[in-house]
């Protein structure tokens, strides 16, 4: 009996002080990734852009914006630059991807992304915050990585042609011996 009533005390007093708790604000850990291995001229870029909502509420009108891609250096291939989420719920995430192409090789700096949400329902003042920023990155131009990574199938072939002849002339100086030692060895036999 004595056990009964301890465990009842604990079970009224858990839910009294569960029941207190006010909901938190939303609160966005907002990522900005370059998937890419290698960066080159001329060919895909992959951006993931994740939202996390860490706080207890639902995040509103999230709209996220990244201008760090000028038309006059990259053409967004892709999805979009600037986008607006509706809401995500508290505890989840939300992922957006974005595949540019740059037109120049060089240095380039990859700043921070932009967010814009509303903590709650009833807040009137927009939240903004920024994404991690993946830093400096060095676009190699398209000749440079052609020459490390293609499959040289051309120099591949003129090796082949060029080493035929050394491979070629023993074999046949071989076989034209070993026919004439055939012939001498069958001349022999039949004797």
């Amino acid at each position: 009996m004595d056990n009964w009533l301890k465990i009842c005390i604990v079970v009224v007093f858990a839910v009294a002080t569960t029941g207190n708790e006010e909901a938190t604000p939303a609160k966005l850990l907002f990522s900005k990734q370059i998937l890419n291995k290698y960066l080159v001229e001329g060919m895909d870029i992959v951006i993931k852009y994740s939202l996390f909502n860490v706080g207890g509420t639902a995040a509103l009108d999230v709209q996220v914006a990244d201008n760090t891609f000028g038309p006059q250096d990259f053409e967004v291939v892709g999805g979009q630059l600037k986008v607006t989420i509706d809401r995500i719920p508290p505890g989840s995430n939300a992922t957006h991807v974005v595949v540019i192409r740059p037109s120049k090789y060089g240095y380039f700096n990859f700043t921070a992304a932009e967010v814009t949400y509303l903590p709650s329902e009833d807040a009137a003042e927009a939240l903004v915050g920024l994404s991690s920023e993946p830093g400096q990155g060095a676009i190699v131009p398209f000749k440079e990585y052609d020459r490390k990574f293609s499959p040289h199938m051309l120099d591949w072939l003129s090796f082949a042609v060029m080493s035929m002849p050394s491979l070629v002339l023993p074999y046949a100086l071989w076989y034209s011996s070993k026919t004439k030692y055939e012939a001498i060895m069958t001349q022999k036999k039949d004797k």
